[in-house]
């Protein structure tokens, strides 16, 4: 029987200081680990969590916070390995005794409908992803008829992310005008009555969309008498990427343990990048003073994913942010070889050394999965895609379509939360209008039609039937009675969805049966939940990732070179990493030099995309783009200049070369004279 620490001998020192941080003491501070990139951040905050169920805390009062359905999961398995073999513990055992391990979202929908009853919420709420809550603000839009104004009204997409910027952010709608959405800034008495009129739809049609589900969660502990029951239900409470939550998350968490006792939370401020989507540096930054006495800090910098020699580049890079906690990265992975400075004339060298490096790289052993290209935006990557394609040279994006985003699968996950919550006008709207002869007038009619009744399954059948609908009415009429009914069980009822779906998608889309394809994974994926209510809030808080821009088509290559912006590469590593366009105007970009917040985030930006690599970095600058637009001269070059987060003094650090190569001409070598060829009299000797 091994004793209970032997599983803490494969810590280092720092590790092992946050993992036993105030285990056994009365009144331990609050705990703040800033986890350098590649440092172990996740076997650290697993061992943690082991560490506390094997001194007795019990893991059913344990709230472990992360920002991904995946993540929570890869913890608890992590957590099973080390605590369920030092107890003598069955399989699953720990994890399946975590019951509180999830993200964000995913717990605020559950503690929600758990004390729906004490907020005035139906506890059988569906929840809009962000193109449903969309269409919902276009409706409400075009009702208070704001789509037909004499100027420019901002769009459905812009009018939600202005509303859930100021949510997430807890910050007046006419600051958020002004500090991020300034050209709406002439519409803010417009947009203050959308909100309002947007906020009561979805409260009539018994709808929340993400923000809500952490507005309402604020909202509860804003109650002192419902937030001393959230709050006694958990004695630990540990959070993961602490660096990307916004003010709003803090918010929930610091009204949730207001002194600090049994909170943890892990992150690094040098990887917050994030703040397009409301997060804020500053609450890693502001979290050890928080609280009386302040939280105690745990630096974690030995770093087991990179060599030294690209750590130094990384550090220098970092060092200089204005504000930061200090730590430099190290590693025992020695090496010769510097990260590598590579200066192309353009954008057609530097995909040209792209694609021959890969390839290099390929015959020396390292296989394409294990390389991968950045960019800062997803735009950045179209030459290099071209060039790609006609080498032939595989390869996937990550930023692109998600699966859940292609319009099929949107069209049957309408039907379902259709069902599931008839008041649902948005889910209403998209599933009438699949069919031949509806419109969004006529859609809009039926609904009014059904809205008040009790039974709107039997009210949808007691409508005239729209004449060129065809057979596809009362097919529609049968399959929502069957689904409201539920007497078809989960997850037969998705097919069954399928079947009355087919013949609206094959006269719909000439590559029907890839689609119908994707349908038949969906089922797939829902063999794997309990109900249709379950499936729709996890799916929606927590889809799938997409690994092609062309859901439904399989890779035909078991080997593939990795295209990813470098938001999408955080918590990724690779052997090889190339970054593209390391100039002014692109890293940092031309919109992200405005205020010094900005700019440290581009930073950021950088630093997180130079350590993601494992063996090889580059850095490619190219001098000069091609850009295309409507001048009066015309399309033109645009000449650039190295980023200025690697100054001069800083490149002794890396390997500055030039590509392609420029070959010395030798002062006793005469280039060959070309013979004088009369090209005049061949011409004429043609006929």
């Amino acid at each position: 029987m091994p004793a209970k620490t032997d599983y803490l001998e494969a810590l280092n020192a720092n590790q092992r200081l946050a993992v036993e941080h105030g285990v056994g003491h009365p009144d331990p501070k609050p705990l703040l680990v800033i986890a350098g990139a590649g440092s172990g951040k996740t076997n650290t905050l697993a061992h943690r969590v082991a560490h506390l169920i094997v001194n007795g805390a019990d893991p059913r009062r344990m709230l472990l916070l992360t920002f991904s359905r995946r993540a929570a999961a890869e913890m608890a398995r992590r957590v099973e390995r080390i605590a369920g073999k030092v107890l003598g513990l069955g399989s699953g055992a720990v994890t399946d005794a975590l019951t509180w391990s999830g993200t964000f979202h995913g717990i605020g929908a559950r503690l929600l409908r758990e004390h729906a009853h004490l907020i005035g919420l139906d506890p059988a709420f569906t929840i809009h992803d962000r193109e449903d809550s969309a269409d919902l603000m276009n409706l409400v839009r075009h009702e208070l008829k704001f789509s037909e104004t004499t100027t420019r009204f901002p769009t459905k997409g812009t009018c939600l992310a202005i509303y859930s910027r100021a949510v997430n952010a807890q910050a007046d709608l006419d600051e958020v005008l002004k500090t991020v959405f300034p050209w709406c800034a002439m519409w803010s008495a417009e947009l203050r009555t959308l909100f309002g009129a947007y906020v009561a739809a979805k409260q009539a049609q018994n709808v929340l969309d993400y923000d809500d589900l952490l507005l309402y969660w604020a909202g509860m502990m804003g109650e002192p008498t419902i937030a001393a029951q959230v709050s006694a239900l958990f004695d630990h409470i540990l959070v993961d990427e602490y660096q990307d939550t916004n003010r709003l998350q803090s918010a929930i968490l610091l009204a949730l343990r207001p002194d600090g006792r049994g909170m943890t939370v892990v992150g690094d401020d040098a990887q917050s990048i994030y703040s397009f989507r409301a997060a804020t540096v500053r609450n890693i930054l502001d979290f050890p003073g928080a609280f009386t006495p302040p939280a105690e800090i745990v630096t974690l910098d030995r770093n087991y994913r990179s060599t030294q020699p690209i750590l130094a580049a990384a550090n220098a890079v970092i060092g200089e942010a204005t504000e930061r906690f200090t730590k430099n990265l190290w590693s025992e992975r020695v090496s010769e070889a510097k990260p590598l400075l590579v200066t192309v004339k353009d954008e057609a060298d530097q995909v040209g050394y792209i694609a021959k490096s890969v390839l290099e790289a390929r015959e020396l052993g390292t296989p394409l999965k294990q390389q991968a290209v950045l960019f800062r935006t997803a735009s950045h990557s179209g030459p290099l895609e071209i060039e790609l394609t006609r080498r032939n040279i595989p390869f996937v994006k990550f930023g692109g379509l998600k699966f859940l985003d292609a319009a099929h699968i949107k069209d049957v996950l309408a039907v379902l939360r259709w069902a599931e919550n008839p008041k649902d006008r948005v889910a209403g709207f998209r599933v009438l209008q699949l069919m031949p002869g509806i419109g969004p007038g006529t859609a809009g009619r039926v609904l009014d039609a059904i809205g008040n009744s009790t039974d709107p399954a039997w009210a949808l059948g007691e409508v005239p039937p729209p004449l060129k609908a065809g057979q596809h009415w009362p097919d529609l009429v049968t399959m929502v009675g069957r689904l409201a009914s539920r007497e078809t069980a989960w997850p037969l009822e998705l097919g069954y969805v399928r079947q009355w779906y087919e013949p609206l998608l094959e006269h719909g889309y000439e590559d029907a049966s890839i689609r119908v394809a994707d349908i038949v994974q969906l089922e797939q994926i829902a063999g794997g939940y309990p109900s249709r209510n379950r499936f729709l809030t996890e799916l929606t808080l927590d889809p799938p990732d997409a690994t092609s821009d062309q859901p439904g088509v399989p890779l035909r290559d078991e080997d593939y070179l990795i295209l990813s912006t470098i938001h999408s590469a955080k918590g990724q590593e690779w052997k090889s990493v190339h970054v593209l366009n390391v100039v002014d105007g692109c890293i940092p970009s031309d919109l992200g030099t405005g205020t010094t917040h900005e700019l440290e985030e581009e930073r950021r930006l950088l630093y997180v995309a130079m350590t993601r690599a494992k063996d090889e970095l580059h850095l490619l600058v190219p001098q000069r783009f091609y850009v295309t637009q409507q001048t009066r001269n015309g399309d033109r070059h645009l000449y650039a200049q190295r980023t200025r987060f690697i100054p001069r003094v800083m490149t002794t650090l890396f390997e500055d070369i030039l590509w392609p190569p420029v070959a010395p001409i030798r002062a006793d070598v005469r280039p060959a004279q070309p013979a004088v060829v009369d090209m005049a009299a061949r011409m004429r000797g043609m006929w």
